[in-house]
């Protein structure tokens, strides 16, 4: 029978162990089918039994450089003795609805797109090839792929990681590039993984008058830009133009 791997990655002291463990309790109760639930760490402390526990992959940088913030990219390493199909979950996201479509939707590697998380911006338009580019990115909060098959993504960040961080603003930006560039990249439909700030709250003065609410449909929230979800699970994140009301149904959700 096929396992399928569920990945996580935690570092430094942003997120604790709780946010690990109710991530592996969501996937538990909206995927019903076998799996496993990894955690890339440097601090396995306070993980729940069940949680494989695994240090982070080095990157392989050249001696002299380092970036944390690219850190992710070390999922694709193809020597980590982890086979099959993956999905990476970030952390601070919160899963809402069955996970099974996310194995099921064809393509080669899926991602969310990262304009389906944000609001229109037409002054983008003013740099056609920019707005092109950005249109195309995806954001690496929810991905899926076959382990060991994109090790080319890494090899192109390892030739030339000055230029790739001189290059590309983000590290989802250069992969999506290198996802593309090999005709692999793919994405979820909209509204299966939304934004909790654009796509939960209500705009402007709605926001005073109604509650947040998950949109019908969706699978997954996120908390692309600000406010951040430790902020809203907390009962802030406001701001004098935007109420955040009420946010039982994400605290019931999130929690183990």
């Amino acid at each position: 029978m096929t396992v399928l791997n569920i990945l996580c990655m935690k570092w430094g002291a942003l997120y604790g162990p709780e946010y690990v463990n109710n991530l592996a309790a969501g996937v538990r109760r909206h995927l019903d089918r076998p799996h496993r639930f990894i955690c890339f760490t440097d601090d396995g402390t306070g993980l729940d039994a069940g949680i494989e526990v695994r240090p982070i992959p080095e990157l392989g940088l050249p001696e002299g450089h380092s970036d944390r913030r690219w850190r992710k990219l070390s999922v694709f390493r193809d020597d980590l003795g982890i086979e099959g199909t993956a999905l990476f979950l970030d952390l601070d996201l919160v899963i809402m609805d069955d996970l099974g479509p996310f194995f099921d939707h064809p393509g080669t590697f899926l991602i969310v797109r990262d304009d389906d998380l944000f609001r229109a911006k037409p002054l983008r338009r003013l740099n056609p090839a920019r707005d092109r580019f950005l249109h195309s990115v995806g954001n690496s909060s929810v991905f899926r792929f076959e382990m060991g098959q994109h090790r080319y993504i890494l090899d192109a960040y390892l030739a030339d990681p000055v230029a790739a961080t001189q290059t590309y603003e983000i590290s989802q930006q250069f992969q999506s590039a290198q996802l593309a560039r090999h005709g692999h990249l793919d994405y979820w439909p909209k509204g299966w993984c939304v934004s909790f700030k654009n796509n939960c709250v209500p705009r402007g003065p709605a926001s005073f008058l109604r509650d947040p609410a998950c949109p019908s449909g969706a699978k997954i929230v996120v908390f692309a830009g600000n406010p951040k979800m430790t902020e809203v699970l907390e009962g802030g994140g406001h701001k004098w133009y935007r109420r955040i009301g009420n946010v039982d149904w994400l605290r019931r959700a999130w929690a183990t």
